[in-house]
C-alpha cells in the first residue's frame, strides 16, 4: 500500500491531495495513509483486503469512503477522525449484525450508507431497523425508504462535491485555454476568410480598373489615328477651292498663249 500511496502523489505533498484512489493494492491493514492528508475528500480503498480498520488517520475533510470487497467484521470506531464522512461503501464485508454498526451512529453527515452482501441484511425487517437505527441514512444500498433509487448529484456532501466539481471546471477551462493556445481560434479562421474575401474583391475591382484604362488607350490610340488619317486624306486631296484656283490660271494662261 506504501508503494502505491508514492505513486499516486507524484511528488505532491500530502496536504495537497484530494482524492485518493488505493483499489486492488492488496494489504490487510491500512499503512502508509496519516494525519497528513489534512484535505483528503474521497478515499478508494475497494478489494485490499482489508481485515481492519486499525490505524485509520483523522481525515478532517473525507466525504466519501469506498471500501467495498474486503473482509472487514468490525472496527469501524476507527473512523472517528472522519467528522464529515457522508458516503461510506461496506458492500462485500463480513459485517453480521447492528451492534458492528453502531460507531456510525456519530456521524452526524452520514447521508448514504451501502452494506449490500453483508450477512446484517439477512435480519428481519433490516431495512425498517436501519432507517431507526440511523435517523441520518437517505439511502440504504441504494435506496430510500420509498424504495426510490438514489440519484448521483444527492450523494455526499454538497459542498465538498460542489468544490471538486468547481476544481474539474478549472481544469477543463485550462485545457480550453491550451487548445486555444495550440491552434487557431475559430474568430481567427473566420477573421481570415473575410480578409481573404476582401483581397478578392480587391483585385476584382482592380482587374475592373486595369480593364477600363485600357479601353481608355485604346480610345485614345483610336482617336489619334483618326486624326492622323484625316490630316493625311486632307494632304492628299488638298484644299477644293486651291483646286478650283489652280485650274482657272491655268485656262487664262492657256488663253493669253
Amino acid at each position: 500500500m506504501e508503494k502505491r500511496i508514492d505513486l499516486e502523489l507524484r511528488r505532491r505533498s500530502p496536504s495537497e491531495i484530494k482524492e485518493l484512489n488505493l483499489d486492488n493494492c492488496r494489504s490487510t491493514s491500512i499503512v502508509g495513509l496519516s494525519d497528513e492528508y489534512v484535505n483528503l475528500q474521497i478515499l478508494s480503498l475497494n478489494n485490499v483486503g482489508l481485515t481492519s480498520l486499525k490505524g485509520f488517520p483523522n481525515l478532517p475533510k473525507l466525504w466519501k469512503l469506498e471500501l467495498s470487497d474486503n473482509r472487514i467484521s468490525n472496527g469501524l470506531n476507527f473512523l472517528s477522525g472522519c467528522k464529515k464522512l457522508a458516503h461510506l461503501n461496506l458492500s462485500n464485508n463480513k459485517i453480521k449484525d447492528l451492534e458492528t454498526l453502531k460507531p456510525l451512529q456519530d456521524f452526524e453527515n452520514l447521508k448514504n450508507l451501502d452494506l449490500y452482501n453483508n450477512d446484517v441484511t439477512n435480519i428481519e425487517d433490516y431495512r425498517s431497523k436501519m432507517f431507526a437505527f440511523m435517523p441520518s441514512i437517505k439511502y440504504l444500498d441504494g435506496f430510500d425508504k420509498d424504495d426510490r433509487e438514489a440519484e448521483d448529484d444527492e450523494e455526499g456532501d454538497d459542498g465538498e462535491d460542489d468544490e471538486l466539481n468547481g476544481n474539474n471546471d478549472s481544469e477543463e477551462e485550462d485545457s480550453d485555454v491550451e487548445e486555444e493556445d495550440g491552434g487557431p481560434a475559430l474568430s481567427a479562421l473566420y477573421n481570415n476568410i473575410d480578409e481573404e474575401s476582401s483581397d478578392s474583391s480587391l483585385y476584382e475591382g482592380e482587374e475592373e480598373e486595369d480593364e477600363d484604362d485600357d479601353e481608355e488607350d485604346m480610345d485614345g490610340e483610336n482617336f489619334g489615328n483618326n486624326d492622323q488619317n484625316s490630316k493625311a486624306n486632307e494632304n492628299s486631296h488638298g484644299d477644293p477651292e486651291e483646286s478650283t484656283r489652280g485650274k482657272k490660271r491655268k485656262h487664262e494662261d492657256e488663253e493669253e498663249n
